[in-house]
C-alpha cells in the first residue's frame, strides 16, 4: 500500500488501467429487467449512479432500487445522481418495488434511495413502507437498506426505517474525514458514524455495513483510520471500491491515482485482521456489489440483488 496524491495536487486524467475492462453486458435477461424497471416506473442506482457493474449485474437479472425519485437534493461531487428540485414523494412507489421484487423472484433486495432534505422526514416513512411491502409481497426475501444519513430531517427519521427491521443496514462513509467538506456536500463524517452504531443499537442481531471510494486523493493512515472507526461502530461488513469520476467536469471531483487489485487485497487482509466478518474489495467493487455474498445468508437460503 503506498500513500496517494492529496486533493491540492490532482494527477492528470488517465486511460482506465487495463483491469477496468470487462464485457458490456446483455441479452435476454438484460432486456427483461430494463423491460420490468420501466414498466413500473422505478429507478435503479445501475443506471442513475452509472455503475460500471451494471452490465454483469443486469445479465444475471440483479439490479438495486433506487427510491424516493432519481433526483438528490445533495451536492456531492463524486456522485452521477442528478442533482436539484426533485418531485413530490409518490407514495405508490412501495408497492411497486415490490411488485418488482416478487417478479424478478428475488431471495436478496438491495434497496437505496436519493437524499430528500427536501421533506420533514427525508422519506422515512416511504423507506418504512417499501420495506413492509417487500415483506408482504415476498416474505422470503432477505432485505439490505443502504440508507441516506437523515442528517437535515426530523429527529427519529432513521429510527422509523429501523422500526421496519430490515435484514441488513448499509450506510456508506464514502470517503476519510478529511475529504468530507470537499465531497460530500451536506454530510458530516462523525453523524455518518452515529447512523451506523445507532443502528447496531437498535438491531443488534442485523448486520452493520459501510463502504469507502480510493483514489480521491486519501493517505493510507487516513484509510487505516476510518476502517477503525468502523469497526469501534460495530460495522461487520464493508466494502472498498475504486473512485471514478462521473463525467469530465469540473464540478465533479478528479481520480488522482488508479489502486492497483493488489493494494485492494492488502486491505481486505488489513480489515480482516482488524475484526470485520467481510470485506469486499477491488477496483469495481460497489457497496451492493455481490451482496448476497457479504450478507452470508442472514435469511436462509439468500439469494442476489448486486449493484
Amino acid at each position: 500500500m503506498t500513500e496517494t496524491q492529496t486533493p491540492e495536487a490532482p494527477a492528470p486524467r488517465r486511460r482506465l488501467p487495463p483491469w477496468f475492462r470487462r464485457p458490456l453486458g446483455g441479452g435476454a435477461e438484460y432486456a427483461k429487467l430494463n423491460s420490468l424497471v420501466s414498466g413500473l416506473d422505478l429507478h435503479t442506482v445501475c443506471q442513475s449512479a452509472r455503475c460500471p457493474n451494471q452490465g454483469e449485474c443486469w445479465t444475471l437479472g440483479t439490479a438495486t432500487f433506487m427510491i424516493l425519485g432519481d433526483v438528490c437534493t445533495r451536492g456531492c461531487r463524486y456522485c452521477a445522481v442528478p442533482k436539484g428540485r426533485p418531485q413530490p414523494l409518490d407514495l405508490d412507489e412501495p408497492r411497486r418495488v415490490g411488485s418488482a421484487v416478487l417478479s424478478m423472484n428475488l431471495r436478496h433486495a438491495v434497496i437505496t434511495s436519493v437524499d430528500r432534505d427536501d421533506v420533514a422526514d427525508g422519506g422515512a416513512q416511504v423507506w418504512a413502507e417499501t420495506i413492509r411491502a417487500i415483506r408482504a409481497a415476498a416474505p422470503g426475501c432477505a432485505i439490505e437498506v443502504l440508507v441516506p444519513d437523515f442528517r437535515k430531517s426530523a429527529a427519529g427519521s432513521i429510527d422509523t426505517v429501523l422500526a421496519a427491521k430490515p435484514d441488513i443496514v448499509n450506510h456508506n462513509i464514502e470517503t476519510v474525514p478529511r475529504l468530507f467538506p470537499l465531497a460530500r456536500k451536506g454530510g458530516d463524517y462523525r453523524f455518518s458514524l452515529d447512523v451506523l452504531r445507532h443502528a447496531k443499537q437498535v438491531l443488534p442481531a442485523t448486520p452493520t455495513k459501510s463502504g469507502m471510494m480510493l483514489g480521491l486523493g486519501e493517505r493510507d493512515d487516513e484509510v487505516k483510520v476510518v476502517l477503525a472507526d468502523l469497526r469501534a461502530a460495530g460495522v461487520e461488513i464493508v466494502t472498498l471500491g475504486q473512485y471514478l469520476a462521473p463525467e469530465r467536469n469540473a464540478f465533479y471531483l478528479p481520480v488522482h491515482r488508479f489502486v492497483h487489485p493488489d493494494e485492494f487485497a492488502a486491505w481486505a487482509r488489513f480489515g480482516k485482521e482488524l475484526g470485520f466478518r467481510h470485506v469486499e474489495a477491488g477496483p469495481l467493487v460497489r457497496s451492493s456489489y455481490h451482496a448476497e455474498k457479504q450478507a452470508g445468508g442472514e435469511r436462509a437460503n439468500a439469494g442476489a440483488l448486486p449493484a
